[in-house]
């Protein structure tokens, strides 16, 4: 595939909107794509408009090396804000903006085009590839919990998930739980509050109790690669008017865990301290998990990431990360195999207005997949 043709198919899946859904319509590009150079492939519907994919080569009957990315991207947010539209994939010099580019349609194009090379140029390994391109990984890691379940990842030996990590290696990841927690009360006016029950007021004691109870927690525990565990309060909603006592409000949190203290400990904190609040509570706090991701922590020194090591004069950083992935629900599969978090991208870019990924790092990692891939799979 020439390299006009390469940075056009990365326009092409970036022109697609695929926020928080809409990933079909990638899976279609995508399949098309793989059909155009004889290669099949399997759309697995999470819903409808959303459509997992799944693409195998194999040349043998030695290890199988999965690869992942997701098709969602998350929201451009103020589009007026961004120098170029956010689905235009403008290109100016070697920077390719765009909602996405970075996180992470290009590390899932530099996969899917790594695979079509291969096949194209009939580079020789003994082996399987496969290709697991997920649906809603930016809002609950949903396609790769289902074909985790559905039990896609149970004849994976490694995995390489190509979230944007510049030219570092992530071999580890903090987990993550969201929480929501309703408070309700009784109205009344305000010059009486005693005819009322103010949730606003209950909702405080509450949050109060959390910061203080994972507070301790982040001071007593520590893991020396992802550092200790973060809790913040990120939403709060409460009250009608400014003159009556409130009869609900909602907060809601999110926490970064560690294998230390880890989500189901962190979980069962919540839950004791609401219980303990409720005794003095005339209308009970409510609590809701919304999202439970947990932590990863690979092996460090695997045979994966001694075939990525390989192709490099330098060895690359082997580092832990802050933000989940994928790897939290692929982790569940019933075979455990290695993984790391490898793409091309840097960590500050995602999310943000403006965001872009370079032409050049596109290119190179392409080239990087391939070696990879035949390093891994000559021996198996």
């Amino acid at each position: 595939m020439n390299d006009q043709k390469k940075i056009q198919v990365l326009q092409d899946v970036i022109r697609i909107p695929s926020v928080n859904g809409k990933e079909a319509e990638v899976a279609s590009y995508l399949s098309k794509l793989f059909i155009d150079y004889s290669i099949e492939s399997e759309r697995v519907p999470y819903c409808p408009g959303r459509d997992n994919l799944v693409v195998t080569i194999s040349t043998g009957h030695g290890k199988v090396l999965g690869l992942s990315g997701h098709m969602d991207v998350v929201s451009a947010g103020n589009e007026s804000m961004w120098n170029y539209p956010p689905f235009e994939a403008h290109i100016e010099g070697n920077r390719l903006y765009g909602r996405g580019s970075t996180d992470m349609k290009a590390g899932l194009m530099a996969m899917v085009i790594a695979m079509i090379e291969l096949k194209e140029e009939g580079c020789p390994f003994n082996g399987t590839i496969k290709l697991l391109a997920t649906v809603g990984e930016e809002v609950g890691e949903l396609g790769a919990e289902q074909l985790t379940k559905e039990g896609y990842t149970d004849d994976l030996d490694a995995l390489i998930i190509g979230e944007p990590t510049g030219y570092v290696l992530g071999y580890a990841h903090k987990g993550s739980i969201n929480y929501t927690v309703v408070s309700n009360g009784k109205e009344a006016h305000s010059s009486m509050p005693q005819e009322g029950y103010n949730a606003i007021r209950c909702l405080n004691d509450c949050i109060m109790v959390f910061n203080q109870k994972m507070d301790k927690i982040s001071n007593d525990y520590i893991n020396e690669e992802l550092g200790k565990t973060i809790h913040n309060v990120t939403i709060i909603h409460g009250g009608t008017q400014i003159n009556s006592i409130p009869n609900k409000a909602i907060a809601q949190g999110n926490i970064r865990t560690i294998p230390e203290f880890d989500n189901g400990k962190v979980i069962a904190l919540l839950k004791e301290t609401v219980a303990q609040l409720n005794q003095d509570n005339l209308f009970p706090l409510e609590l809701t998990i919304n999202y439970n991701k947990i932590p990863v922590e690979a092996n460090k020194n695997s045979t994966l990431i001694q075939a990525i090591q390989k192709q490099f004069d330098t060895p690359l950083p082997v580092l832990g990360g802050p933000a989940t992935t994928d790897a939290a629900e692929f982790i569940k599969s019933q075979k455990q195999f290695d993984i790391v978090v490898f793409g091309p991208g840097v960590t500050t870019v995602p999310h943000q207005i403006n965001e872009y990924v370079e032409i050049s790092n596109y290119f190179e990692q392409i080239d990087i997949y391939k070696k990879i891939i035949t390093t891994y799979l000559s021996d198996a």
